[in-house]
């Protein structure tokens, strides 16, 4: 089955929280949702027949898909109802059976009732959605609730009717659940504070509220009143727990264009951001090909001109993570610390996961590209003068000096070359001595590609660190390739690779490509040599018992340990037992060396 583009996108979605968007053939927006596996969620689109037709519809449209990675579940939901309402999706409303979205309302009323409905109705009320989920609106009413004490009731509070005394206080009153505006037992003022600050809590700004009970919790700590306090306390740690303190939403940060930038040999990406009102609403991610050896900052403001052209942006500011020349029209922010930080942030790991997905993608349908990459960022990573198409490594194993080997795995263009592996047994080395051994086999190894005049690898690596690395140095130094042929180690604890002549070693990001190319090579020939080693120990464990009688060669001692399963049995087996399995004259030589053995003893 031929791999499409849509494939090629949804193999290499990172397995992060985030929003994913469906577009169409013609670059129209189809859906918008959340994840916290972008890689599992839309996977599953694809993956198996939907029993809803609209999906089914929806999924043949998808030409295209983006996302935005953010830090939680919580920061998803967020940008994911902010991103609806900004792009108005066709199937966010068809794929929520023919309802249309929850909204929060506050009332346009005397004493306004905060209730969760589905219906917009233009009476000068305060709506607030639509959110994507009815359990994010419970959540919040739920919130709202435990904070604050409103009416629920739908009575007409006028103050007329309130000073008739048409309305008696419920059970919400007596359960502590509302103050009884009814009868007038509540001031309207006090009522309307918490009015504004449910509309802060909606809006993401929690700070006043926050102030506000804890101002409340110190007075009654002082007044000695110490359960009214501790109830206090309880709303501050609710709405700390709610709080969990988004990035994708930040009520102070508006009309605002992000940009960050991640290079390397041959490319640049650019990501950008649009904030508005407090929210993300577009994201998108560039990748401009190096024409020279631009610096992050020429790419990056290379990357704002086309992207806010592209764009239309009027934005008056843009955050960046270092300064740039952006116009004389536009104000430049570098942010040191706090949300517009972590919004910068934000860009920076997206522009981080576009560059990962690319190289993901470009393995599957541009090899020779990425394999070009790869070697380029090798060679400036270990500080060598030419890129490492030819890599060789080697192990020595060996238990308590018994069947000493060694194994050399060779990798070509950063993937293993299995046919030009190589085992050794280790033949002058008396005793487990890692040191001579590694001499040894770097020695013949290169000793021999010389008589042969095939091509010398442009980077050994030996298993181990600065006594293995030493050794083969000194076989290298003896084949007079020591300037030819760079030579490093690498160390198991701590992943440290030693340089000949350099008293510290490197120690390279565990997350880069050249790391993980090295530690497959450690692993690959680690892998190799065990396997030589426990063949080579099987076949020596086999010798020593039944190869030892006269007569008796490997494959009739293979044969025994087939049928039998073990030297044990084979020394209990009758005559009879035996002829069954390799004749009558071996037989009688197996059976009276074990049992003449016996009578002796």
């Amino acid at each position: 089955m031929e791999t499409t583009e849509l494939d090629i996108q949804v193999k290499t979605l990172p397995e992060q929280p985030g929003v994913y968007q469906y577009y169409d053939k013609d670059d129209r927006i189809l859906y918008v949702g959340k994840a916290k596996n972008l890689k599992k969620r839309v996977s599953s689109y694809f993956n198996r027949e939907h029993d809803s037709h609209r999906i089914g519809v929806m999924v043949k449209k998808i030409k295209n898909i983006k996302h935005i990675v953010v830090d939680s579940e919580m920061d998803a939901l967020l940008l994911e109802n902010n991103l609806i309402k900004k792009l108005q999706p066709r199937f966010n409303i068809m794929l929520r059976d023919d309802k249309t979205y929850p909204w929060l309302c506050i009332k346009n009323e005397r004493f306004p009732r905060v209730f969760l409905t589905r219906q917009v109705i233009k009476d000068g009320s305060e709506y607030y959605g639509p959110y994507p989920s009815i359990r994010t609106v419970k959540t919040l009413m739920g919130l709202i609730k435990g904070l604050y004490q409103l009416r629920t009731c739908n009575y007409d509070l006028s103050k007329t009717k309130i000073e008739q005394g048409k309305y008696k206080v419920c059970l919400e009153y007596h359960l502590g659940n509302c103050k009884g505006p009814c009868e007038d037992l509540q001031d309207q003022e006090e009522y309307l504070k918490q009015i504004e600050a449910i509309r802060n809590i909606v809006k993401g700004n929690l700070k006043d509220s926050l102030k506000d009970f804890r101002d409340q919790m110190n007075n009654l700590a002082e007044e000695m009143r110490f359960e009214e306090a501790e109830k206090v306390k309880r709303k501050i740690t609710t709405l700390e727990k709610y709080q969990s303190k988004s990035t994708v939403v930040n009520p102070k940060i508006s009309n605002v264009d992000v940009f960050s930038v991640v290079s390397d040999e041959g490319y640049g990406y650019v990501n950008f951001m649009q904030l508005s009102h407090g929210a993300i609403i577009r994201s998108h991610t560039i990748e401009m090909k190096k024409k020279l050896d631009e610096s992050d900052s020429e790419l990056l403001e290379l990357g704002i001109t086309e992207i806010r052209q592209r764009f239309e942006s009027k934005s008056p500011e843009i955050y960046v993570p270092f300064a740039v020349e952006a116009g004389e029209n536009v104000r430049v922010t570098v942010p040191k610390l706090g949300d517009k930080k972590a919004i910068v942030d934000l860009s920076t790991r997206n522009a981080k996961y576009f560059r990962m997905e690319r190289f993901k993608q470009m393995k599957i349908v541009d090899p020779d590209r990425h394999t070009n990459r790869l070697m380029a960022q090798m060679k400036e990573d270990l500080r060598l003068n030419e890129e490492p198409r030819h890599i060789e490594c080697f192990d020595n194993s060996n238990i308590q000096g018994s069947n000493p080997v060694a194994a050399c795995v060779v990798f070509k263009n950063g993937k293993p070359s299995k046919k030009d592996y190589r085992k050794f047994n280790i033949k002058t080395v008396e005793g487990p001595d890692d040191f001579a051994s590694m001499e040894e086999v770097v020695y013949r190894r290169y000793r021999r590609l010389l008589e042969e005049d095939e091509p010398l690898p442009q980077l050994v690596i030996v298993d181990g660190g600065k006594g293995q690395l030493s050794s083969g140095v000194t076989a290298l130094e003896r084949l007079g390739l020591r300037s030819k042929v760079p030579i490093i180690g690498i160390a198991k604890r701590f992943e440290e690779l030693f340089y000949p002549g350099d008293q510290y070693p490197l120690y390279l990001d565990k997350k880069t490509e050249t790391l993980k190319i090295i530690q497959q090579l450690r692993n690959e020939a680690h892998r190799f040599g065990i396997t030589f080693h426990r063949n080579k120990r099987s076949k020596s464990a086999i010798g020593t018992e039944l190869e030892q009688i006269a007569g008796i060669g490997e494959k009739t001692s293979i044969e025994l340990l087939q049928h039998f399963r073990s030297i044990t049995k084979v020394k209990k087996a009758s005559l009879k037992e035996l002829e069954d399995v390799i004749g009558i004259s071996k037989a009688n030589l197996v059976y009276k060396f074990y049992h003449n053995d016996q009578n002796e003893t």
